[in-house]
């Protein structure tokens, strides 16, 4: 018998032992080993032995169905009818096994060793997949999942194909197999979620499940319709193993991110401020790439996690907003050291261009990503003051050397040139015609301002008596002097047209000997500024 079970004749091995086996019944009803215990023992445990092997030979058979290149045909259907015998000469009668090691006539539940065969089987297939070493190939998961979804992706067609064929209707066989396979992967899936996954891993992990795996790239594909079915089958991950890897996801996104914004200002610093490469002008505007970046990043991560579930696209903008709020104040710091440091040239265009920039972020972020920024606003509106300050510090620095020679001696013999103060004005001033209104024009006008009271108040500080001839070259060199300095501040786009006549009113009057053509001016002056007291 053992011999034809080992030449998977099974048919006939069965029929012998069913034989033996009805054999030994009968003399054990007939009380023949009453004095000889001991010999139905043995018997007994041979029926149940070679009853065993055949369970063997059913499981072995079932593994190679999938692991052979080809089906056996005739050995499948020639189980299907061996289950079917078995079934027939041991009915389930619902009543317990005799005592002891008594297992004659007793149902040996095959079909059911089959269906546990099938699980094994499945379970050996999938954990039979490849899958590189991490530290051999960073993008192992994302192979190894490719693997598993090809592998058993043509198995499910075998079964389709051939093996289905084998068994009658009443065994669900293409069911039973999706259902193992499903078990054997999520058992699998779990396991691996249980590593140490970084963010790309975590990521081939979730993506997979989401979109892959119930997909026309797996188990729904057209070539499987309409054997394998996904509707009732259970979730790959429980919600608690889905959540915990969503959240193992954002929390590993937070240092990429960080990087990643880290890498931008990186790149500001090395290669535009150290270098003084002056920011490009698109539509008569400084143009920053910051912007651009800033939301491609987020952007990026948010399609990534938009594909996996909302809910993670939700999370993953939330995440990237703070990290944003984290990284502005970062940027200003640098820039303000930076700036502070030293006298660069490209200070004034950068500062136009980051100005520019944020407004484009705020609005982009509004727009593209549907964000609440009164936030970002407020972060950004102590970044434009600080950054301002500096500005009009630099302006000042500047400037105050060539305010402070106004009237000296070598001012009124004009060995500096009447255009020095607007050249250094137009260092700063030249670039807001560049920055976004209104800014641009609001701190403009402040400039022009600025430069015309600082004018003012060198002029009418305590000096020395000078006598006519001096104060009409004082007069001549003023006019001058407002002239060049407003021309160029209008020609670059301010509109503090009021402030002009201020100089040259002064100027009449410095210039002007008789009383009542100085109270003339004075009342000129009076009328353009009402506020003078």
């Amino acid at each position: 018998i053992n011999e034809l079970i080992q030449k998977r004749q099974l048919l006939e091995a069965f029929a012998s032992i069913r034989y033996l086996e009805d054999e030994i019944i009968a003399e054990r009803d007939a009380e023949k080993y009453k004095d000889n215990p001991q010999e139905f023992v043995r018997k007994t445990r041979d029926v149940d032995l070679l009853y065993n092997s055949i369970t063997n030979a059913i499981q072995s058979i079932v593994e190679e169905t999938l692991e052979h290149p080809t089906v056996e045909d005739t050995m499948l259907t020639s189980l299907v009818t061996l289950i079917a015998r078995e079934e027939a000469a041991h009915p389930d009668t619902g009543h317990a096994a005799g005592p002891g090691l008594d297992l004659l006539g007793t149902p040996r539940k095959w079909k059911e060793k089959w269906r546990e065969a099938i699980n094994e089987s499945t379970r050996k297939r999938v954990l039979r997949v490849p899958m590189a070493l991490k530290e051999e190939e960073s993008s192992w998961l994302f192979r190894h999942l490719d693997f598993l979804q090809k592998h058993l992706m043509e198995d499910l067609l075998k079964i389709k194909l051939s093996v289905k064929k084998c068994y009658p209707e009443e065994y669900q066989v293409c069911d039973m197999y999706v259902e193992a396979f499903h078990k054997a992967i999520a058992s699998h899936l779990q396991d691996l979620s249980q590593r140490q996954l970084e963010f790309n891993e975590l990521y081939a992990l979730l993506n997979w499940v989401a979109n892959t795996y119930r997909s026309e790239l797996f188990l729904g594909h057209p070539d499987l319709k309409p054997e394998v079915k996904t509707e009732n089958l259970s979730l790959l991950l429980t919600p608690a193993q889905w959540d915990k890897l969503k959240n193992d996801y954002i929390a590993s996104a937070k240092g990429k991110i960080k990087i990643y914004f880290g890498n931008i200002l990186r790149l500001e610093v090395t290669e535009k401020w150290e270098k003084e490469v002056h920011p490009e002008v698109k539509e008569n505007l400084y143009h920053s790439s910051l912007s651009f970046d800033i939301q491609t990043i987020i952007g990026e991560y948010m399609k990534v996690s938009g594909a996996i579930s909302r809910s993670l696209e939700i999370k993953m903008l939330e995440l990237c907003l703070a990290e944003l709020h984290e990284f502005v104040p970062r940027f200003g710091e640098e820039f303000v050291a930076w700036s502070t440091a030293q006298d660069s040239p490209t200070f004034a265009p950068y500062f136009a261009a980051y100005i520019n920039s944020f407004h484009d972020l705020v609005s982009g972020l509004e727009t593209m990503f549907k964000v609440n920024t009164e936030e970002l606003q407020k972060i950004l509106a102590a970044l434009t003051r600080n950054f301002t300050n500096i500005f009009l510090t630099k302006l000042r620095t500047k400037t105050q050397p060539l305010l402070k020679k106004i009237l000296t001696k070598d001012w009124i013999l004009a060995t500096e040139r009447p255009d020095s103060l607007a050249l250094a004005v137009s260092q700063f001033s030249e670039h807001l015609q560049h920055m976004r209104e209104p800014m641009g024009q609001e701190l403009l006008q402040d400039v022009h301002k600025y430069v015309v009271r600082e004018y003012i108040v060198q002029v009418i500080k305590p000096r020395r008596k000078m006598n006519r001839e001096t104060r009409q070259q004082v007069s001549e060199k003023m006019n001058e002097e407002a002239g060049i300095l407003n021309n160029t501040l209008i020609d670059q786009g301010s509109d503090s047209s009021w402030l002009l006549p201020a100089i040259h009113h002064i100027a009449n009057i410095i210039g002007e000997d008789k009383k009542e053509k100085i109270k003339e001016h004075v009342k000129e002056l009076c009328q353009d500024y009402p506020d003078i007291r």
